[in-house]
């Protein structure tokens, strides 16, 4: 029996053993199409030698110091590098181990933010229900996925409030359309912070794309516009959490740039490492830094792997891969012909209600009834039965269940490395869809 606690205890899994292009290999000799980067990491796909040779050429320098005594070239370059793609404004980076490190450092830097400018009322974080951040306590508090906050409701901090997700398909009313529906829920945000206190709100966290719980969801036009206007209104600061579409997957380095917004702080991580070294970051505003330099000059918090020397030099490879084989531009445009494919192969399909999303994010959501809407019985468990399925036909996705409510409906993220080839993707629409036939024969 292993020693290793497993995430599922009573489930073996295969032993990995290499990787080639978008493909992985057990050690049985299987070999598995990866349509969703593990968990949307794997932009680069499983054998880029840039960064493998940056990651053995940090090695050979220095592994590890801690950043209480130094900073290291790779940090320095790799936060240069960030800021000189980031939204205007953002000046400052601070390097993690991973998007849950990330998003927990923001929520943090949002209060003593408020704190040194003297304002130590400001205690709420305001998210999003079917909303994701990450699996630490605070993270977790501050989404809004209810399987997962459950069992653990009773550690979840009281100071975080949720406001309605933007999802048209699913919740807009009868005749309302998509810019309405999404003035609507946006103006929640301000209805909130009004029944909270106008100045007792210190940040608003969203996903530009929603990820894991919703699958691959964007925002109405002018849904972002409106709840900038509402962060500017009340003083309150809008993190935005990039983490799984951030870093090019969807099209755009930082997935804000389609809502043509300016956050105060950005998460992002997952992409960044591409699987490499595990890493992420918080980036934040010059003013967000100057207030910190001009009160304590001190950031109260920490953790023992920031800034890692090699995880850096990883991420600035990854970056530099980005650039040199114009992966942006491959996004941009193999997106919608990879949403094609899906529709060509799934649209027909009885129980699939919608395909959505944008560049190589991509989300499926799984009915019972197309005209209706009506979510399949969670009971049947069909997203875990459609992992199995593929992952026994050599597919990887990323399916999920709560998709409406937490309880309700079914849906599966597909985010395919950004190298992915027409054929390459044409193949996982079929794989995805013979799978889909044997689960739910029609």
């Amino acid at each position: 029996m292993s020693q290793v606690f497993a995430r599922h205890a009573n489930y073996p899994l295969p032993v990995i053993q290499s990787g080639d292009g978008i493909h992985l290999t057990d050690s049985d000799g299987r070999r598995y199409l990866d349509a969703c980067g593990g968990a949307a990491v794997s932009c680069l796909g499983h054998s880029n030698q840039h960064v493998t040779d940056a990651v053995k050429a940090q090695m050979d320098k220095i592994a590890y110091a801690h950043t209480s005594f130094f900073t290291s070239e790779p940090a320095e370059k790799l936060a240069t590098k960030l800021v000189s793609k980031a939204p205007d404004g953002i000046g400052h980076v601070y390097l993690v181990s991973g998007g849950s490190e990330a998003v927990e450092a923001s929520i943090k830097l949002a209060r003593q933010y408020h704190l040194e400018l003297g304002q130590s009322e400001r205690q709420y974080i305001i998210s999003r229900r079917q909303s994701y951040h990450g699996n630490t306590l605070g993270a977790l508090a501050a989404g809004g996925n209810q399987w997962r906050r459950q069992q653990f409701q009773p550690l979840l901090s009281d100071a975080m409030q949720h406001i309605d997700a933007c999802h048209f398909w699913r919740f807009a009313e009868n005749g309302e359309t998509p810019y309405d529906y999404g003035q609507r829920v946006a103006n929640q945000l301000e209805a909130a912070i009004k029944e909270l206190g106008e100045t007792s709100v210190a940040a608003f966290i969203a996903e530009p794309v929603v990820g894991a719980t919703m699958g691959a969801v964007t925002a109405e036009a002018g849904y972002f516009q409106r709840i900038r206007e509402i962060c500017d209104e009340y003083g309150v600061l809008l993190i935005l959490d990039e983490v799984m579409c951030g870093m090019g997957r969807t099209g755009t380095f930082f997935a804000s740039e389609h809502e043509q917004i300016l956050p105060d702080i950005v998460c992002i991580a997952k992409g960044l490492g591409a699987g490499f070294q595990p890493i992420g970051a918080m980036l934040c505003s010059k003013h967000i830094h100057q207030a910190i330099v001009n009160g304590s000059g001190f950031f109260q918090h920490g953790h023992t792997y920031l800034g890692h020397p090699v995880a850096a030099a990883a991420g600035l490879a990854v970056i530099e891969e980005i650039e040199r084989q114009d992966l942006l531009n491959r996004v941009h445009t193999g997106g919608p012909a990879f949403q094609n494919m899906l529709h060509e192969s799934l649209s027909n399909h009885p129980n699939v209600g919608h395909i959505r999303g944008r560049g190589f994010f991509v989300g499926v959501e799984l009915v019972e009834d197309k005209q209706t809407k009506q979510t399949l019985d969670p009971a049947k468990r069909t997203h875990a039965k459609l992992k199995k399925a593929a992952f026994e036909n050599g597919l990887m996705i990323y399916p999920m269940g709560g998709t409406v409510d937490g309880k309700h409906g079914d849906h599966v993220l597909l985010a395919p490395p950004f190298i992915a080839t027409d054929a390459e993707l044409a193949e996982i629409a079929d794989r995805l869809s013979s799978s889909l036939h044997q689960v739910l024969p029609t």
